[in-house]
């Protein structure tokens, strides 16, 4: 039986010049090296320049992306822009990475998950196209998460960066089982109840003001271990899959203790994840793309292998995709 499989055949990715250390932050706000790397993990992380947009990120990873899967940006027909920091309220950056593609076809919209927001952008991605809406989708996850900050809280000032990643998913076609290449299943999920557990303290319709993010970090903690926990185990039930089976586990990078935590309880040993928190910090949306394009890069990530994507972020959002790669 043939069925339609949405293949990801390219992926980029996009890091502001500037990375800033724990010793650099230490000089902003009541911190230190020790204390941060204790906690979190985090090392360093980019900060976007003066004047550089989040839709800059995401052209730069576009055309990363699009190079790598050796298309013409002119061959997409969607562009799903996964971010909470967009250029302007509207309209959506995604309308400006077409516009600078070259692109005057098509569909291109953002999509605001927070951290779960490239994992809602795949599976978006992977419905329209089983939906015959869509051929060759580019998936961007962009963010300059550093101007959302309140430079005085040292609770969550030391998490985030900036960043972007982006894939082209496109069109393919398997015989319905885990052999194929592609995306096998996803899975989204939300509950507004936590919505004061992870928020930013403005808006539009609210204050008017672009806010600061708030957090409660034990809280987020205990819901992310369950949360992600609880999405893997859903993706393999729906494959027939086993951890053992899984080659490459690249999850949101928000903290190498929540990693660790959660590859303990699904018994996944630490060497089969892609972590790059300690050099990116949370990137929110950019978190999953672009630890899944170093991991290709680096040549960790090779073509049959399968691939375990998961996230957790502000809402509370959380999903996972699982591909063959």
């Amino acid at each position: 039986m043939s069925v339609i499989r949405s293949q990801i055949v390219g992926c980029g990715s996009y890091l502001p010049a500037h990375a800033m250390s724990n010793a650099e932050l230490s000089k902003r706000v009541d911190t230190t090296d020790e204390w941060i790397v204790e906690r979190t993990g985090i090392k360093n992380r980019h900060i976007a320049a003066e004047g550089e947009l989040t839709s800059d990120m995401a052209l730069a990873a576009a055309r990363a992306a699009l190079a790598n899967a050796q298309m013409d940006a002119q061959e997409l027909d969607t562009i799903i822009l996964a971010t909470t920091t967009p250029d302007n309220t509207f309209p959506a950056s995604a309308t400006t990475v077409q516009a600078k593609l070259g692109l005057h076809h098509g569909a291109a919209f953002d999509i605001q998950a927070v951290c779960s927001g490239f994992v809602y952008g795949l599976t978006i991605a992977d419905t329209f196209i089983k939906a015959g809406q869509g051929k060759n989708i580019l998936v961007i996850g962009a963010e300059t998460f550093s101007r959302l900050l309140d430079w005085d809280d040292r609770t969550t000032c030391v998490l985030f960066g900036d960043g972007a990643g982006a894939v082209v998913v496109r069109a393919g076609t398997g015989e319905g089982s885990n052999a194929d290449r592609g995306i096998l299943t996803a899975h989204i999920h939300s509950d507004g109840r936590y919505k004061e557990k992870l928020y930013v303290d403005g808006g539009p319709s609210s204050t008017g003001t672009v806010g600061h993010v708030r957090m409660e970090g034990r809280e987020v903690f205990r819901h992310a271990v369950v949360n992600i926990a609880e999405t893997i185990t859903e993706s393999l039930e729906a494959t027939g899959l086993s951890v053992a089976d899984i080659d490459w586990f690249v999850p949101h990078q928000a903290n190498r203790r929540i990693l660790e935590g959660t590859a303990k309880r699904i018994g996944l040993p630490l060497e089969k994840i892609i972590m790059t928190v300690g050099e990116h910090g949370n990137t929110s949306a950019a978190s999953v793309p672009l630890a899944l394009d170093q991991g290709v890069r680096d040549g960790r990530i090779k073509k049959g292998d399968m691939v375990l994507m998961e996230a957790m972020g502000g809402g509370f959002t959380w999903g996972s995709v699982l591909a063959r790669w």
